[in-house]
């Protein structure tokens, strides 16, 4: 997964080679990460120490077992390939069967719940498209950041500003029209919502088997099972411990909020940046925010399994076109993730999950725009 951005139309053009780093011992890392997990849990509490390693979970299950929600989409889209689909479906009803009754036993919790507006449907779509031609949606991004891939590398600036910059004008985007948020959990209870939605989920399922291609799939083993499995306890795990699902982008937004702010810039007066609740944020630690916590985590524990498999800071070789393209799409992903109010994590992941009705129509709209992507990163010259 991790080259697959290479492309063998960058043969007789001028290449640009990020060569790769000596890595950093897993025992190192290991160490760090619990050292990381002390000092969290002693300056800001137990909740955030937890997160970090909810977190370093994410990004171990994410990088051992190379699963990408992007890469997923396209090989069914190119290959007619359905196990990365199904194991995140297989992640979305894990996560469903401990997240929904939660939530129904639970009313201050928070499901992954976003309006039904215009911007969730040019947003989801943009982001679709764009995902494709970055290699990497938020969590895709983020984990192969930490596993020290150059490409990515360039993409996460991109995505922090484009993400600030999206959340700094969704409410004019909001403006537009949009319907208030629809919660199946809410709305029908518990046992329908998980009937529901796992029926859903098993004939999508079904229909990936009936038009399922023969060729050997891209994952190989149970390796990528067990990831889903992980992933979808963990997902429920950050849901009882933060009191909201699994998310990506709106850490990132914040990191690129802060970064602003530090430069001198005055975002007080923001529609969105200006509210009270993200001044907070803006002005707290950032190992106070929840979602921030996680992200770290999931760079920091991609990276532990990238150097325990002896996989990190791979060398790319691509032309100047792909880079370009690539950090260009990693703005419109920030940037589209806010106009859609999450990414394939916090809208698609989390929000079926926890029985978001916008979750099914981010789902999609963004299946619709990596239709266009994959045509894109061919146009490009960039690899399946």
């Amino acid at each position: 997964m991790a080259g697959a951005l290479t492309s063998s139309a960058a043969r007789g053009a001028a290449p640009f080679l990020a060569a790769p780093r000596r890595g950093v011992p897993c025992a190192a890392l290991s160490t760090g990460a619990v050292l990381a997990f002390a000092a969290i849990t002693w300056l800001v509490g137990w909740r955030q120490g937890l997160l970090w390693l909810i977190g370093l979970g994410y990004g171990v299950l994410l990088s051992a077992a190379a699963f990408g929600f992007t890469t997923g989409w396209r090989v069914w889209i190119t290959r007619r390939d359905p196990k990365g689909l199904w194991a995140q479906f297989v992640g979305i009803a894990v996560a469903m069967l401990l997240s929904v009754p939660l939530l129904a036993a639970h009313p201050e919790l928070d499901g992954a719940d976003g309006p039904l507006s215009i911007s969730l449907l040019i947003g989801a779509f943009v982001f679709g498209a764009a995902m494709q031609v970055a290699d990497g949606c938020g969590s895709g991004t983020l984990y192969k950041a930490g596993l020290g891939h150059p490409v990515s590398l360039a993409v996460l600036p991109a995505f922090v500003f484009g993400s600030f910059l999206g959340a700094a004008q969704l409410p004019a985007w909001l403006s537009l029209g949009s319907l208030p948020p629809v919660n199946l959990v809410q709305r029908l209870g518990a046992g329908c919502t998980l009937l529901l939605q796992l029926a859903a989920l098993a004939v999508l399922a079904a229909l990936l088997w009936r038009w399922r291609s023969t060729a050997p799939s891209r994952w190989n083993g149970a390796t990528v099972w067990w990831a889903a499995i992980g992933l979808g306890l963990l997902a429920a795990a950050n849901l009882a411990v933060a009191g909201q699902p699994w998310g990506i982008v709106y850490g990132l937004g914040l990191w690129g909020g802060k970064i602003v702010q530090a430069l001198g810039i005055d975002i007080q007066h923001n529609a969105f940046w200006g509210q009270p609740v993200q001044q907070a944020q803006l002005h707290a630690s950032v190992l106070a925010d929840n979602t921030s916590v996680t992200d770290l985590g999931l760079l920091f524990g991609a990276l532990i399994a990238a150097s325990a498999k002896g996989k990190a800071c791979p060398a790319v070789r691509l032309p100047l076109r792909q880079w370009l393209a690539a950090v260009a799409a990693g703005l419109l992903l920030g940037y589209s993730s806010r106009l859609a109010f999450g990414c394939n994590v916090g809208a698609y992941f989390s929000g079926i999950a926890t029985g978001s009705v916008h979750g099914w129509v981010w789902f999609g709209c963004a299946f619709a725009g990596s239709l266009l992507g994959v045509r894109l990163r061919h146009r490009l010259g960039m690899a399946d």
